[in-house]
């Protein structure tokens, strides 16, 4: 499909800067392609009477590392300043960046990392097309980790960066309260409007929550220069689906509930574990999984997730799931009434739509 058709305006103001305060205050349009009414103004918190008891809502349980590193670049006498966001890591001691400026790396140049006190060294053992090298580190394992922590800083999204800096807050706001493996460098912001209280009433309610990992990368704020979906390439993130969680939503489908993604991570990790019959079995790997309308889902029921940029594979995504003219409508109706875009934004409830697949016939 071309590129453009995913294409929409947004007013800069919509852009959301800090999250909703509760998180669970945020609002929340409800998508029902194949109902009536097809678009309601809802908010996070009427999530529990959205559900059934025995539903299974899945999050996904990443931790956002301070992955965005400045430093410089030696060779010889000459330095130049490097930018690098940490996006896979492909080894103990070796990860996966995107480099800005890209031109002024070569094979085998140092780059020395400082911050807090603290100075870290690579060598670039690798350099391929789009401004992505690989990264040797001097030390590897938790030692490296924990150099990170000092010297980097949390990536927020560039269409937050560009208006402020990052602070202290952020390091909080940017982390779902389940983060618990560490390895992602943008947050599963779905799963951001989830409070203590928030769980609570789904717990009263009956519904079911598990946990599935998936180490979201910075491929995800990439933009897609391609002119037809078909040529965009996506960079590959390691994710897992434990065998509980697995067994768990198996049941869950054989008495007739639903699956519920929170966000388009986690769907992500369930699709790419999921058979042909829509068996979701356990999961460890790297996923390159791209979903664009023609793709037919296979392991959830709903997905819960945020408003998305123009153009983007998030957005390509939600138009696959619920129709790419109801998401057209859907985005409209958000636009006109105000709602907050983006990682810090108002989330949407969207059901698939049944006739999604004859849109792209």
């Amino acid at each position: 499909m071309r590129v453009e058709q995913f294409d929409f305006d947004l007013p800069n103001e919509r852009i959301a800067l800090r999250p909703a305060r509760p998180r669970d205050a945020a609002r929340m349009l409800l998508v029902q392609p194949d109902g009536m009414p097809v678009l309601s103004d809802r908010t996070v918190r009427d999530l529990p009477q959205l559900l059934n008891p025995g539903d299974a809502l899945v999050f996904n349980d990443t931790k956002v590392i301070p992955a965005q590193l400045e430093g410089k670049r030696l060779r010889g006498e000459i330095t130049a300043g490097i930018s690098a966001t940490l996006h896979l890591r492909s080894g103990a001691d070796r990860w996966r960046a995107f480099v800005r400026p890209a031109k002024k790396l070569q094979t085998d140049d140092k780059v020395v990392f400082a911050g807090n006190e603290e100075s870290l060294t690579a060598r670039v053992a690798e350099k391929t097309d789009g401004g992505e090298v690989l990264l040797v580190f001097d030390r590897s394992g938790p030692e490296l980790d924990a150099a990170i922590a000092a010297v980097g800083h949390i990536p927020l999204p560039p269409y937050i960066a560009q208006k402020r800096g990052e602070d202290a807050q952020d390091r909080l706001d940017y982390q779902t309260i389940f983060a618990a493996r560490e390895g992602a460098v943008a947050a599963p912001t779905a799963g951001l409007h989830f409070t203590p209280d928030l769980l609570k009433a789904l717990d009263d309610r009956g519904v079911e929550q598990h946990r599935v990992t998936l180490h979201v990368g910075a491929g995800t704020f990439l933009p897609v220069k391609a002119e037809d979906t078909v040529d965009h390439k996506m960079h590959a993130e390691w994710g897992e689906v434990p065998e509980e969680t697995a067994a768990a939503l198996q049941e869950a489908k054989a008495r007739g509930n639903k699956v519920v993604s929170v966000g388009t991570t986690s769907l992500r990790i369930l699709e790419s574990s999921a058979s042909e019959t829509g068996r979701i079995s356990p999961f460890t790997g790297e996923t390159s999984i791209f979903i664009t309308p023609g793709y037919r889902f296979r392991a959830i029921d709903a997905l819960m997730t945020n408003f998305h940029l123009p153009r983007s594979t998030l957005f390509m995504l939600v138009s696959a799931y619920s129709g790419l003219e109801t998401m057209r409508a859907a985005y409209a109706h958000a636009i006109a009434e105000d709602y907050r875009f983006y990682s810090y934004g108002d989330a949407s409830l969207l059901f698939p739509c049944k006739t999604a697949l004859q849109e792209t016939a």
